[in-house]
């Protein structure tokens, strides 16, 4: 698996360690204070008329997705414009996943020009699906009082990748050398669209699943591990 690369400090702490200081705080450092219960703010007309071009793309993507009614929880996690994602173009998301569109858009895109063509370079045949292991829900990160990425729509865990012969390649240590490069692969190639990325070998939470999110940091930096 990839080095670890932080450019900042960690959006999900290990487990059995003191928490990390958030880089999502209000007023800290990288913050673009929004994680936090004050800034759940009404959405205004710029972010309302960004997800509507934000949907139009997805749908030139070739995205099936459904409108939902907007999320929010007196804990602070809020989706003004969530959306349940069922298929990626011919690429199924199982089951559907709820999403902001900006994460939609992103992994969309990634799926197209990243994790398809790795699957066929590294077993000759298309990608079918892909296993949605926890995409919204409302609670905070572990080990913490700070919300996840997931309360706000903007993180989705990949749990398999299935292909078209029928095999599932499952995000987890000790597989065999193919399914590993192609993990590392697509983990490799995920910091940069994702903001952070954490898999096996992170901590004990990531063990069997790829987090991807869109944690919002003031340098745009990514923290991948």
């Amino acid at each position: 698996m990839p080095e670890a690369r932080p450019r900042e400090n960690a959006g999900e702490p290990k487990e059995g360690k003191p928490a990390l200081s958030d880089p999502y705080e209000r007023g800290g450092e990288g913050s673009v204070g929004r994680h936090n219960r004050e800034t759940a703010a009404r959405p205004d007309d710029a972010e309302r008329r960004e997800d509507t071009a934000c949907r139009s793309r997805l749908k030139a993507l070739g995205v099936v997705f459904a409108p939902q009614e907007p999320l929010s929880d007196p804990a602070g996690c809020s989706v003004p414009f969530p959306i349940s994602v069922s298929k990626l173009g011919d690429i199924a998301i199982d089951p559907p996943a709820v999403l902001n569109c900006a994460m939609t858009e992103t992994i969309a895109r990634f799926t197209s020009s990243v994790v398809s063509p790795a699957v066929r370079s590294a077993y000759g045949t298309n990608l079918k699906s892909i296993a949605n292991a926890s995409a919204y829900v409302c609670r905070p990160r572990h080990g913490t009082a700070k919300l996840s990425e997931h309360a706000f729509g903007n993180a989705l865990d990949i749990g398999a990748f299935g292909l078209a012969d029928g095999r599932a390649i499952e995000v987890k240590a000790g597989v065999d050398p193919r399914d590993a490069r192609f993990l590392a692969t697509v983990r490799s190639a995920a910091c940069g669209p994702f903001k952070t990325v954490l898999g096996p070998g992170s901590d004990p939470d990531h063990a069997l699943h790829f987090h991807l999110d869109l944690a919002p940091r003031r340098s745009g930096a990514t923290y991948c591990h």
